[in-house]
């Protein structure tokens, strides 16, 4: 059997999220975002935009990486198939979801926060780490409920 090349793994990674709930990701997002600025205003301390961003985005990128590999056999073929890869290879399809929830991170970081360039792609990366571990062990939860070993 041929090894994979990364950017086959990426492939499979970006037509595993094919089909993936985004609307239901945007709404998620958003609303969690909403709630965090809305509990900073209400609860003592300062309400803190640039978290709540970051935090609609984290789960943004978790709920549509979650939500594309729930059902994996539905779809066409290669998104089946992709979706199979993804649940047998949590940790690389992880890397995916990471990657996106830092590239829009990372212009928060800049622009809000008005941090400097390291440090916001220190935030961002970090930001990236806690969406990847997340989705990989959700992922890894749910190759056992899906039956693909």
């Amino acid at each position: 059997m041929k090894e994979l090349t990364r950017v086959d793994e990426m492939s499979l990674a970006g037509a595993a999220l094919h089909g993936a709930p985004w609307r239901t990701a945007i709404v998620s997002g958003g609303a969690v975002g909403a709630a965090s600025l809305l509990l900073g205003w209400i609860l003592p301390g300062p309400a803190d935009l640039t978290w709540a961003l970051c935090v609609g985005i984290a789960v943004f990128a978790l709920v549509a990486a979650i939500g594309a590999i729930s059902r994996p056999d539905e779809g066409d073929r290669v998104t089946r198939q992709s979706r199979r890869w993804a649940l047998r290879h949590p940790w690389k399809f992880a890397l995916y979801p990471g990657m996106i929830s830092a590239a829009l991170m990372l212009p928060v970081q800049l622009v809000v926060d008005r941090e400097g360039l390291f440090g916001a792609v220190w935030d961002a990366g970090w930001g990236a780490v806690w969406v990847s571990l997340l989705t990989a062990l959700i992922t890894r939860a749910m190759r056992y409920r899906a039956g693909v070993s």
